[in-house]
């Protein structure tokens, strides 16, 4: 396909603008995607607020979002796992194929993967993107992009309760009710987790918690979450923590609400990336620490969830802002997070 496309910028911090640029071609085994949603994620707005995330630093104008869904309308001269006019899911990471990790099946741990949305490589808030077929999965007739869209935050949360061994006649908690720790208790939901308490400061993001299937919440600002927690489960405390709001107070919480032997999975990032962690009781307990990085081999899994119906992911949506109100999408996002739980927007 020939012709431009519009393409929205990050021009420095805290700035967004647009560009046009020509529309990708594809290469023999990739698809051209035009982009109908993307959602807009913690990391899109760490990028937005500070320019990087650790070592990863943006160097503008830098394209944000890793979120698409979309529809093809052209296909390279190699796929067969695709047609004109599929709605799709994009994973938006290309990997080596090449490496120990890939070649044992721990893709998402590649050191050379091309990541959308991560320094050096653009994301894809525009309108058009070139990208592997093989990268890109077929949405049932019954599933939206928009909920394509909301299929790579719903990996890792389903890839976290994999993490954490999460099963039928089990009491979890998840630290953290933004979009990855809501995400989560839909992935608890799936593998039959009982008992799902949901802990934040934020009564907004916990009353949406309770309507996608939370049995219990708990607001941290009014009480203890420990000691409620503890009320809560008679004193037996829980079986496991998926803890995505990246805090130390978070996570010495999590020590303490599991029972001996259990699991807590670590998902969120903090702002310094260190923690002075009670390890003393994490012996005591012999508590097993699992960490996620990402997802592997989970879209078709996610999306069949989807499809049978057992998740409804457009529920996590609060906000969808148009693409050409970039700025105030990105400005709302980090000025109103009491409110607006998850963003996304709508190019076409």
């Amino acid at each position: 396909m020939n012709g431009k496309m519009k393409v929205a910028v990050m021009n420095k911090v805290g700035e967004m603008g647009y560009e046009e640029r020509p529309i990708p071609k594809v290469k023999n085994k990739e698809v051209l995607v035009q982009l109908e949603y993307v959602g807009i994620c913690g990391s899109d707005l760490h990028y937005y607020e500070t320019g990087r995330i650790g070592d990863y630093i943006v160097k503008p104008p830098f394209v944000l979002g890793h979120e698409p869904g979309g529809v093809v309308v052209e296909i390279g001269k190699e796929v067969t796992n695709l047609k004109v006019g599929d709605r799709v899911a994009l994973e938006p990471g290309k990997t080596c194929g090449k490496c120990e990790f890939c070649k044992t099946g721990r893709y998402n741990l590649c050191p050379d993967v091309i990541f959308f949305a991560t320094p050096p490589y653009d994301g894809v808030f525009q309108e058009y993107v070139a990208h592997d077929a093989d990268l890109c999965f077929k949405l049932p007739d019954n599933v939206s992009t928009l909920s394509g869209a909301l299929i790579e935050p719903l990996a890792v949360g389903m890839h976290a309760a994999s993490q954490g061994d999460a099963h039928v006649g089990q009491t979890a908690v998840v630290t953290g009710a933004g979009a990855i720790g809501l995400v989560s208790v839909l992935a608890l939901k799936v593998r039959g987790v009982s008992n799902i308490i949901v802990v934040d400061i934020m009564q907004k993001r916990l009353d949406k918690a309770l309507k996608l299937g939370a049995t219990n919440i708990i607001n941290a600002s009014e009480t203890d979450a420990v000691s409620k927690l503890m009320e809560i489960t008679d004193g037996k405390g829980c079986d496991l923590v998926i803890e995505t709001a990246g805090t130390e107070i978070t996570t010495n919480q999590a020590i303490h609400m599991v029972k001996k032997g259990s699991n807590i999975v670590l998902v969120g990032y903090g702002k310094t990336g260190m923690m002075n962690l009670e390890m003393s009781l994490a012996l005591d307990k012999e508590i097993t620490f699992k960490t996620v990085f990402r997802y592997r081999h989970i879209y078709p899994m996610a999306i069949d969830a989807v499809a049978s119906g057992k998740i409804n992911l457009e529920d996590i949506v609060t906000d969808i802002f148009e693409f050409d109100d970039i700025q105030n999408a990105m400005d709302s996002s980090v000025k109103n997070k009491a409110d607006i739980v998850k963003a996304v927007v709508r190019i076409k």
